[in-house]
C-alpha cells in the first residue's frame, strides 16, 4: 500500500489509537485486527438491543431458518467446540430464545429449537445485520466493495488451507 493510497488518521472514526495506527502502518494483520475487533464491538451494540451477544445471532438464524438442530451439528456448523456451544444455548434458553430437548433418536443428542417468542427478534436480528453493513461499507464505491470481497474470500481460502496444513501437523 503506497502512501497516497493508505487510510489516514482522519480518515477512520475510531478513539482508539492502536487502530489507527495499525490502520497507518499498513500492517495488514494489525488492520484485520483493528477492524474484526470494531466490527464486533458495533455488532454487540445492535444485538444488545435485541437481548443478543455476537455470535449468538448466528445460531438464531440457523435455527430460524433450517429449524430445529442438534446441539453438536450446531458447533460444527459454526465452526466452534461443544463446549462453547453448549454456553451460548444456555444462555440463548435463560433469555427465552431456544429451549432445548432431548433426541428421540439418540438419547445423547440435545436437539435446539427456537422459541415461538425468539421469532419475533429475527426481523430485528436482520435489521442489526443490515445498519452493521451499511456502517462497514459506508463510502465504498461498489467497485472497491466487490474488490474487498474477492480479496477478503482470497484470503480465506488462504487461511483455511493454512489450518488444514497445521492440522495435518498436528493430527
Amino acid at each position: 500500500m503506497d502512501e497516497e493510497t493508505a487510510p489516514k488518521l482522519d480518515d477512520c472514526a475510531t478513539d482508539s489509537p492502536q487502530e489507527q495506527c495499525a490502520v497507518d502502518s499498513g500492517n495488514l494483520t494489525q488492520a484485520i485486527i483493528g477492524v474484526a475487533r470494531l466490527h464486533r464491538v458495533l455488532a454487540g451494540t445492535l444485538l444488545r438491543k435485541v437481548g443478543l451477544h455476537p455470535s449468538q445471532e448466528l445460531v438464531m438464524m440457523r435455527l430460524w431458518v433450517e429449524g430445529p438442530q442438534r446441539q453438536a451439528d450446531l458447533a460444527k456448523m459454526l465452526g466452534t467446540d461443544s463446549a462453547t456451544m453448549t454456553r451460548t444455548v444456555q444462555r440463548l434458553e435463560a433469555g427465552g430464545f431456544v429451549r432445548r430437548v432431548p433426541c428421540e433418536h439418540d438419547r445423547r443428542a440435545t436437539i435446539v429449537e427456537a422459541t415461538p417468542a425468539s421469532l419475533g427478534a429475527r426481523e430485528d436480528v436482520e435489521a442489526s445485520w443490515r445498519e452493521l453493513e451499511d456502517c462497514v461499507t459506508r463510502g465504498l464505491s461498489e467497485e472497491e466493495l466487490a474488490s474487498m470481497l474477492r480479496l477478503l474470500g482470497k484470503m480465506q481460502c488462504s487461511l483455511a488451507e493454512a489450518i488444514a496444513k497445521s492440522r495435518e501437523f498436528t493430527d
